[in-house]
């Protein structure tokens, strides 16, 4: 069997079984199996694959027919083009919160407050654009810490990135230039509705906190003010339908300078603000 074949056979299993990225994640498998970037795949693919790699490949198929993401079966998943560690201990990232990177980029900070970092994706995409910057990360799971910390030795950025085991900002002392977060924010009643591949391998504290999805921008808005530079900015991400709502509370609590905004798809996604 040749590297062709093998991306032709795992992507004919795939999308019979209504994987719509089958051929995408083919040749990530394959490519996976061989050691080598996707994009090596053209050059090799009429070289053979041994025996070990088609033995590999069928297992990851397998998973992935199972609907587990690719990332979650590779243990990586890129973010403002940087590749970072994941493991079912954390959420996998998403394209749209590279939309909180876009807004936080527009006010250099000093000093960062990452909430519930999970892998660590904003904090460790913040240090290495800000080289002078520090930051605090923060995450009830010490699993998730883990990883983060990992992708902090793989950027070698350990020496200005913190990290706290925290439930929001209980374990948090002094202020910030820039506060950020990507809290979990699925709604109870939505859980059912996800995809298999989000519902099933990321872990439920951080998809969803309960009731009406609300209770971490409570949290931020109640603490916020008590953690931010008189000049700072807090930078969260929300669901796309969580505008008003979130926005009411920060509104609620003080916050100004309120702005929604959109994601590529064009869909709310972030809200910034600040204290004054």
């Amino acid at each position: 069997m040749t590297v062709f074949e093998a991306v032709a056979n795992s992507t004919h299993r795939l999308r019979a079984a209504g994987i719509d990225s089958a051929a995408r994640d083919a040749r990530a498998l394959v490519a996976y199996a061989l050691g080598v970037g996707p994009d090596r795949i053209v050059l090799l693919g009429p070289d053979p694959i041994d025996t070990r790699a088609q033995d590999q490949l069928s297992g990851y198929v397998e998973r992935r027919l199972q609907h587990e993401p690719v990332s979650k079966i590779t243990g990586l998943r890129q973010f403002w083009g940087r590749d970072f560690h994941i493991s079912k201990a954390v959420l996998d990232p998403r394209p749209e919160t590279e939309t909180v990177i876009v807004e936080a980029l527009k006010y250099p900070a000093k000093t960062v407050l990452d909430l519930g970092t999970g892998c660590g994706v904003l904090a460790v995409t913040l240090m290495m654009e800000w080289p002078k910057a520090e930051a605090l990360a923060t995450d009830i799971s010490p699993a998730a810490l883990a990883v983060a910390r990992e992708n902090a030795a793989r950027f070698d950025i350990g020496d200005r990135l913190s990290f706290a085991q925290s439930n929001w900002f209980e374990g948090v002392q002094g202020s910030f230039d820039l506060i950020v977060a990507n809290p979990p924010y699925i709604a109870m009643d939505e859980m059912a509705g996800l995809d298999r591949d989000v519902r099933d391998y990321d872990p439920h504290i951080a998809l969803s906190p309960g009731g009406d999805g609300l209770d971490p921008y409570r949290v931020i808005a109640a603490c916020v003010r008590r953690h931010l530079s008189p000049d700072g900015r807090l930078i969260v991400e929300i669901g796309y339908q969580q505008a008003v709502e979130v926005m009411q509370l920060f509104q609620n609590a003080g916050l100004s300078a309120l702005r929604c905004h959109a994601d590529l798809a064009g869909r709310d996604r972030v809200i910034s603000a600040r204290i004054q």
